[in-house]
């Protein structure tokens, strides 16, 4: 028999029972089962619990032993997220995963991404949740077009999601021009039967201009375009010598042959390897990361600027970078043939790649040569060229690394990214598929060794070398929690169209049962739609101090110590490191937690914004190819249609049900598919189908695709 809950436990854990679901009128036998209990006295208790709770006020006895959640005190109202659709409905997602309805009408004057508080009101015999208040608004600008009407204006978002236009008005326009593009800022919005008030702060230009979209999406998602003239000013006075007796305190590498690798169009580089054999005969591998804590000095203005930005922004043709372009790219890039002072970790392996000995300091460094790629390739591949022993030393111990991880449970979800060529106007030529050589996974492996060692110096767990040991120190994580077992069991049925098998999920094989499906579905024509639906079972990684280790990667213990040029965490990590090593005591964990859930947050916004630069450009090129037919994989599908993108440009559409042949089609949720009511054909994710491009909508960064009769596969 199960030990029995305290009474204090047992009351809170039935109200969290209501709280999750507000409308809903339960007796003691719901509860009961809610709470997974089957034990008899339990179930009493939970009897006299419900009429001590509504004698207290918590619930409302609604007769015949039903309760239902009443009004609940200020300062326990649930405060989370809100998504807002078109139609006017909410769902705020709450930190515990869960989220509360909201009906039409009773979300006020919330947008898509505002944090809100909400209560209940009664509507006839039932509680009905509302936004109570706005707690912070996700922006504090808008990027909206302009449409002038006498002596005012409206302002249509850009962002589809934003369901409400803005008012502006005359003395609120300053140079804004019908049709431009601009960004605003809310004055009020107290009423949500009326336009939110706003005022132009930046004109942007015309829509469909390169310039003007691509400072549009930043400001969209409240991004940094430039950097203030004071933190410029602030870089510019920075030393470009690094004092001889600085660098006398320095592990010194510069006779150690020592490379980069990165992309061919990269400007800064922030890692290095070298690598020496031992008179043991084993090697040591130094992987070499920027000092970047030498020049950023914590309070300062360029580190207050960082921690900020809190990390590099991507889009399809420019770096909006974290640091001002003289320590991004020249102080702090470990260029060829130049001294640069690293932060680096030093491994001794076996021929085996077993670690024998390691280390971690600051150290100087001389890259003996700045290799592209596909140069690594190259090496790696003939075995000729300069270098090309070392880079295939390294990939033979990087080969050996990666085998192990696997074999541990890490799971590889590296799937293909798409690059736009565009010409001198920003307009996309073509679209260029990158895949991922044996160049990037050895670096990729190297990197995430070093991530993986730092954090256990870090954390100096107590116990054995085991996954269930506890952190000493206060640490830094990149955390990637379990995937919920409730999206594996529907990821389950919808594998099994595919002849792929997945065993019954229960708490204790949940993990086991994704690597065993992505295994089998690899070398497959499934093995990409599978991977999509595995990482939407997945929760996102994301920067904590509660170390629950990395699902994804198999660690136990994993952090980011390897790009603090472009990532503000790993400044956090760098700063950490040197600290332990120095014999100071750890940390409180409660400012730095502060920072990892602000960096978590850009690192999304930042993943938006991406996404909808290349979004655009997708519409742009396609536009000029309207009325073309492709095949494309069928990679989504909602009750309203399915989106396809294009096998060999990976540009996305969405097909309405209507563009869909021959039939009335309705949505299967467990098999993601659209069903034919009459016929019973059906498109479901991973089929291929032959599309024509209808419709391309740059405003809304939309493409419209029509399925061709008969043509799947």
């Amino acid at each position: 028999m199960p030990p029995r809950k305290p009474p204090r436990q047992l009351r809170k854990e039935i109200l969290e029972v209501f709280k999750r679901q507000p409308n809903k009128p339960l007796n003691h036998k719901q509860v009961a089962s809610t709470l997974g209990t089957l034990n008899h006295d339990t179930r009493r208790k939970i009897m006299t619990v419900l009429e001590e709770l509504g004698r207290d006020g918590r619930l409302e006895s609604l007769g015949r032993g039903k309760y239902v959640l009443a009004d609940m005190p200020q300062n326990e109202r649930p405060v989370g997220t809100i998504q807002v659709t078109r139609h006017g409905r909410g769902f705020v997602m709450l930190p515990d995963g869960n989220e509360i309805s909201i009906p039409k009408g009773y979300t006020g004057t919330a947008f898509w991404g505002d944090t809100v508080e909400v209560d209940w009101v009664r509507r006839g015999r039932r509680n009905t949740p509302r936004v109570a208040r706005i707690v912070e608004r996700a922006r504090k600008q808008y990027v909206v077009v302009i449409e002038r009407v006498r002596d005012y204006a409206f302002g249509y978002p850009s962002d589809q999601r934003l369901h409400a236009n803005f008012f502006i008005g005359a003395h609120n326009l300053g140079a804004a021009e019908d049709g431009q593009k601009v960004i605003v800022e809310m004055l009020s919005w107290d009423d949500p039967s009326d336009a939110p008030s706003a005022r132009v702060v930046e004109v942007l230009g015309r829509p469909g201009d390169h310039e003007v979209e691509m400072h549009a999406i930043l400001a969209e998602y409240g991004l940094p375009y430039e950097f203030p003239d004071h933190v410029l000013a602030a870089a510019a006075a920075i030393p470009r010598e690094v004092p001889a007796e600085e660098l006398a305190r320095r592990r010194d590498f510069r006779d150690v042959t020592t490379l980069t690798i990165d992309p061919v169009d990269a400007k800064d580089f922030d890692d290095a390897l070298s690598l020496q054999k031992l008179p043991n005969g084993n090697w040591e591998v130094g992987v070499h990361i920027a000092d970047v804590t030498h020049y950023l000095k914590p309070g300062s203005v360029l580190d207050e600027e960082a921690r900020q930005r809190a990390t590099s922004v991507y889009l399809v043709d420019r770096t909006i970078p974290m640091l001002p372009e003289v320590l991004s790219n020249d102080l702090c890039s470990l260029r060829p043939n130049e001294d640069r002072p690293a932060f680096s970790a030093v491994f001794e392996m076996d021929a085996q790649a077993n670690i024998k000995k390691e280390w971690f300091g600051r150290t100087v460094i001389h890259s003996d040569r700045r290799f592209a790629y596909h140069e690594a390739q190259e090496r790696i591949e003939s075995g000729k060229g300069e270098f090309a022993k070392e880079v295939r030393t390294l990939q033979g111990l990087a080969e050996k690394l990666r085998a192990r991880r696997f074999k541990a449970g890490g799971i590889d979800f590296n799937t293909e990214e798409v690059k736009f060529e565009l010409d001198e106007a920003g307009k996309p030529l073509r679209v260029v598929i990158k895949r991922m050589l044996d160049a990037n996974r050895l670096i990729e492996d190297f990197m995430l060794l070093a991530n993986v060692r730092v954090s256990r110096y870090l954390a100096k767990p107590r116990g054995g070398d085991g996954k269930q040991e506890e952190a000493t120190r206060t640490a830094v994580y990149r955390i990637h929690d379990r995937p919920d077992p409730e999206k594996l069991r529907q990821l389950r049925t919808f594998v099994a169209k595919f002849g792929l098998e997945m065993p019954k999920i229960n708490p204790g094989n949940a993990e086991s049962a994704l690597r065993q499906l992505l295994q089998a579905a690899a070398g497959t024509n499934a093995e990409n739609v599978v991977k999509t639906m595995a990482i939407r079972s997945m929760a996102k990684a994301e920067y904590s101090t509660q170390n629950i280790g990395h699902y994804g990667l198999a660690f136990p213990f994993y952090t980011h110590f390897t790009s603090p040029i472009r990532r503000y965490p790993d400044v956090l990590v760098h700063r950490l490191l040197q600290q332990y090593i120095d014999g100071e005591k750890p940390v409180s964990p409660g400012p730095l937690q502060g920072t990892c859930q602000h960096s978590s947050n850009m690192e999304k916004r930042a993943a938006e914004a991406e996404r909808a630069s290349i979004k655009y450009k997708q519409v742009e090129y396609l536009m000029t190819r309207l009325g073309e037919t492709f095949y494309g994989i069928i990679n989504g599908v909602v009750p309203k249609g399915i989106f396809v993108e294009i096998e060999e440009n990976k540009c996305e559409g969405f097909v309405p049900k209507d563009g869909l042949p021959d039939d009335y089609y309705v949505y299967d949720e467990d098999q993601q598919a659209l069903i034919g009511a009459r016929h019973g054909g059906n498109y479901a994710m991973g089929e291929r189908v032959t599309v024509r491009v209808v419709a391309a909508d740059l405003a809304k960064r939309q493409l419209e695709f029509e399925v061709l009769d008969g043509e799947t596969g």
